[in-house]
């Protein structure tokens, strides 16, 4: 046996499939063979994420409105004739680009920030306080994971439109609180609104913000809120000024997660506003697609489709130590 490992090694073919090239001197040695495997993985998957990002890229600079005819991954041309016209008069309602980017960016952060700060106060009481049904009511918040968003717009909806103010005779009137017996003019419906809108996606946000937040929180050590209770620290400066630094990493990783899903949020928009002025980027992104796929001005859409892509990538750059921090730190604590 001693034998054949000797001349095994000696061999110039298993010598060089089996020699590390990773240039660690730590862990365990990687062979060439299977770094070779690894590798042409990690490009496959590369491809397949990268294809329709070229694709759509390539798309946005070109000068034709009509969809390619054959595959292009790389511009042939440059032109920005589409982002301009994407930025000047997105479609064809009065709303400008401005305004579109305005809608969206108030409820991607609006409805983050007001999720986060609610989400993180009832994670830290699950995490720290015992009292009563605690752990059914967490039991409660894990529930409304368990259906998809879409199954929930109908009662939402329902519970926003049931919201209303009126003039009733030149007395305002909050309904379902008051009644107006001469009919009345509607003049403000929260479900018709942005307002609304973020309340229910604020609905949505929460359970999985408390239950990320919940299990971080648990990590963060009880000696250090309690010796700057001792130092004569009162409840609000150990949240404020302890807890909440500590967990900055994974806020940071649960505001980019909710973001993500906020700034993309098409369903309850489309389902709740009705008015062009109210619409949002991902709304007007639907809007652009017509009945006909050669009626679809693709450069057009390819861009506004860049657009709406930027801001998440920019928030990820932005955030991206504290996002990086927050996984690895949450993997190895506990």
């Amino acid at each position: 046996m001693a034998t054949v490992a000797r001349t095994s090694n000696k061999n110039p073919i298993m010598r060089f499939l089996t020699m590390n090239t990773s240039g660690e001197s730590g862990g365990r040695d990687l062979p060439l063979w299977r770094q070779m495997v690894y590798q042409l993985l990690a490009f496959i998957i590369l491809a397949e994420v990268m294809f329709p990002i070229m694709y759509i890229v390539t798309l946005s600079f070109s000068s034709r409105t009509t969809r390619p005819s054959a595959l292009e991954l790389f511009p042939t041309e440059i032109s920005f004739d589409a982002y301009l016209q994407v930025l000047d008069r997105p479609t064809a309602n009065p709303v400008s680009f401005l305004e579109l980017l305005r809608n969206s960016f108030l409820l991607s952060v609006g409805v983050g920030l007001v999720a986060l700060f609610v989400a993180v106060t009832a994670a830290y009481a699950f995490s720290r306080f015992n009292f009563k049904l605690r752990q059914v009511l967490m039991v409660l918040v894990f529930i409304p994971l368990l259906m998809p968003a879409v199954g929930l717009s109908t009662p939402l909806y329902l519970l926003m439109n049931s919201f209303r103010i009126a003039d009733c005779g030149g007395m305002l009137v909050i309904q379902p609180f008051m009644e107006c017996t001469a009919g009345g003019r509607v003049f403000f419906n929260l479900r018709d609104s942005l307002l609304g809108v973020g309340i229910a996606m604020i609905s949505g946000a929460l359970p999985f913000a408390v239950w990320n937040l919940k299990g971080y929180l648990d990590t963060i050590p009880k000696e250090l809120e309690e010796a700057a209770a001792i130092d004569g620290a009162d409840s609000n400066q150990v949240f404020f000024r302890i807890v909440l630094p500590l967990a900055a990493p994974q806020l940071a990783v649960t505001f980019f997660l909710g973001f993500i899903g906020h700034w993309q949020e098409f369903a309850l928009p489309w389902l709740f506003l009705s008015k062009p002025g109210d619409y949002t980027l991902s709304m007007t992104l639907y809007n652009m697609t017509g009945q006909y796929a050669t009626s679809i001005p693709w450069n057009r859409f390819a861009a506004m489709a860049m657009i709406v892509a930027l801001p998440v990538a920019i928030t990820y750059i932005a955030l991206q130590k504290q996002i990086v921090g927050g996984l690895t730190s949450g993997g190895v604590k506990g």
